[in-house]
């Protein structure tokens, strides 16, 4: 399975919180996670925020940082490219997402006509974003209605 981790549920992966086991689940059964480009710097500045503001000590925040700079070459990162976010912004339209979902949605959308075959999964934890994906899924399969 190709697993989709927008910033909401890679982040997941390095604070816990409620939805962590389940990434973690999925990324266990994934044979390749990818996301966006802007993940990177999404999370990185989500991880700083909750540092500065208390939610995190600075072992914690130390810890998470790294572990994340550890893997991140391991993710297939979907390059942002002009193409990519003109096309973020008819999903933006379509789906009424903010800038940065569209984003992420739009990766997804390159994911998906990458594959030939197989399955995909798209994981966040924001729902609008999640229906958004579902349908671009449902669009996907053979037979649709």
């Amino acid at each position: 399975m190709t697993l989709y981790l927008d910033t909401s549920s890679l982040a997941r992966l390095y604070i816990d919180e409620v939805g962590s086991d389940t990434v973690r689940a999925l990324v266990r059964q994934a044979a390749v996670v990818t996301t966006s480009q802007i993940a990177y710097a999404e999370f990185r500045a989500a991880l700083t925020r909750r540092w500065r503001d208390g939610a995190l000590r600075a072992a914690d925040f130390r810890k998470a940082r790294r572990a994340f700079e550890a893997d991140w070459p391991h993710y297939v990162a979907i390059e942002v490219t002009s193409a990519l976010c003109q096309e973020a912004g008819g999903l933006a339209e379509r789906f009424r997402l903010r800038g940065f979902d569209s984003v992420h949605l739009a990766s997804f959308a390159m994911v998906l006509r990458s594959l030939s075959a197989g399955a995909a999964r798209f994981s966040s934890f924001d729902e609008p974003l999640n229906r958004a994906a579902r349908a671009l899924l449902r669009a996907r399969r053979p037979g649709r209605k």
